[in-house]
């Protein structure tokens, strides 16, 4: 007997099995508040150079801006130049008696950057690390930087779990997970220079990264093979819920420290919580820890109820499908590569999972570039995630998980290169093609995480999952 068919015994989906889906509903709503934070966290208000006060007597703002910022190209004020001196603008009462005339000393640059810093437009964001650190104009790639900083933590703590979860335990990590993403939540926080920021959302990543590796095998692993797709689909809903409820946070929180610390602290319930968590049956038979794996199952079967007869979960059974789970070889990561089929599959996967992030973060995180209320436009982007869900849940049923992939990417792709030939000043249509490239994007990405995962034997769809990981890091924003 294997453990497929002790697991039918015992109920492989009842309410033990939503009960554990529900304990692990946390980590997947933290996940995506953490991986799209920087729309908010590092968001880039309007400024301009600090200019020096105008004089008592002269009244017209937009005259004494005139004066001292050069236009871009395309009329605005610049935000990153001022005038070395300012300028006489005609029929202005400026320059009162002892004002410099503007007069340009020759051989002098006619602008410099901001010398005395920037001045920043707080009315949508009070405080952001753009602003905290001045990372804007030519410190702007520094801002963006966090981003790829973070996903690097995710893609080497990927491989960090992955591992370390197979040799200690899915429950043990998980408890690592949540404690190392705490208290690196708080240090990130607490950073008092750029340097310790990135440093600490680094390490962040790598502790959220735990969430991502250990949930999902904790959910299918007391899961029967007939409802993992429905399960699949009912905890991706969670990522859902945190992506709109990342908005609302938002819109209350307009600081950078204090939103960091609200979507961090949650990992104080998830510790607690991991009392109710039970351990992978499976994993516990192939440690030899009959015992455990025992106490689980007798747990499960008088939870969800099935007439389970005293021979199945005998000690002697638990034994024999201990000794079968042991005999096979513990995978490795080359295992993807190690026949001509696997190396097939695993390259097509990884195009895959490259498509499917670079269109769902590269959507997600531009929201800035629609033009819209930021707070509104991330509440609709995750508002539409949930229909998709359910179109997804209804063609793979019907239509097959091959053509449902194929056909999610193919309308994300139309409606992402679509908005790129719009015009600028068609901001409804643009609107429009950017909600349809959401819904298409993350359509995708479900469907991506149900079909991969079933490609692969049994014993390497723990190594497989790394490719999930190791995709987000390189779509960053330019």
């Amino acid at each position: 007997m294997g453990f497929e068919e002790l697991l039918d015994k015992v109920g492989g989906f009842g309410p033990f099995q939503l009960r554990n889906v529900a304990l692990l509903a946390l980590p997947r709503v933290l996940l995506p508040m953490h991986f799209l934070l920087p729309i908010f966290l590092a968001a880039v208000p309007a400024h301009r150079c600090a200019l020096p006060g105008a004089p008592d007597n002269f009244s017209n703002e937009d005259a004494w801006l005139e004066a001292h910022l050069p236009r871009e190209p395309d009329g605005r004020l610049s935000a990153c130049l001022r005038f070395t001196h300012p300028q006489a603008l005609p029929n202005s009462t400026l320059w009162g008696e002892g004002q410099n005339s503007g007069e340009q000393p020759e051989g002098e640059p006619s602008t410099v950057p901001c010398p005395q810093g920037w001045e920043y437009n707080h009315s949508e964001f009070s405080s952001t690390i753009a602003t905290e650190w001045d990372l804007v104009c030519e410190q702007k790639g520094l801002n963006k930087a966090i981003s790829t900083f973070f996903f690097a933590g995710v893609l080497v703590g990927a491989v960090v779990y992955g591992y370390l979860s197979d040799r200690f335990g899915r429950r043990r990590l998980l408890l690592v997970a949540y404690v190392s993403s705490l208290v690196l939540g708080l240090a990130s926080a607490a950073s008092v220079s750029y340097i310790m920021f990135a440093i600490t959302r680094t390490l962040t990543g790598m502790a959220l990264a735990g969430f991502t590796i250990i949930v999902m095998p904790l959910e299918l692993e007391w899961l029967d093979v007939r409802h993992r797709t429905v399960a699949g689909v009912l905890s991706s809903t969670f990522w859902t819920g945190g992506v709109m409820l990342l908005a609302l946070i938002g819109y209350l929180i307009r600081d950078w420290r204090w939103l960091l610390l609200t979507v961090t602290l949650p990992c104080v319930p998830g510790i607690l919580t991991l009392w109710w968590v039970p351990e992978s049956a499976r994993w516990l038979l192939t440690q030899g820890r009959v015992e455990e794996a025992h106490r689980y199952l007798l747990r499960c079967a008088r939870l969800n109820g099935p007439p389970v007869g005293e021979d199945s979960l005998s000690r002697e059974a638990l034994n024999k499908v201990a000794a079968a789970e042991r005999m096979v070889r513990r995978p490795s990561y080359l295992d993807l590569f190690r026949t001509p089929r696997l190396r097939y599959i695993s390259l097509c996967c990884m195009v895959v999972w490259f498509g499917v992030n670079f269109s769902y973060y590269g959507v997600s995180l531009d929201l800035s570039g629609l033009g819209l209320n930021v707070y509104l436009t991330q509440l609709v982007f995750g508002a539409v995630e949930l229909p998709s869900k359910l179109l997804v849940y209804l063609s793979v049923r019907h239509a097959g998980r091959r053509l449902t992939m194929a056909g999610t990417l193919l309308g994300a792709a139309l409606a992402v290169g679509l908005r790129i030939l719009v015009s600028p000043e068609m901001k409804s249509w643009s609107t429009a093609l950017a909600v349809m490239g959401k819904a298409f994007s993350e359509a995708a990405f479900t469907t991506a995480y149900l079909f991969t995962s079933e490609l692969y034997p049994t014993v390497l769809s723990a190594p497989s999952s790394l490719q999930e990981e190791e995709m987000p890091m390189k779509q960053v924003q330019d």
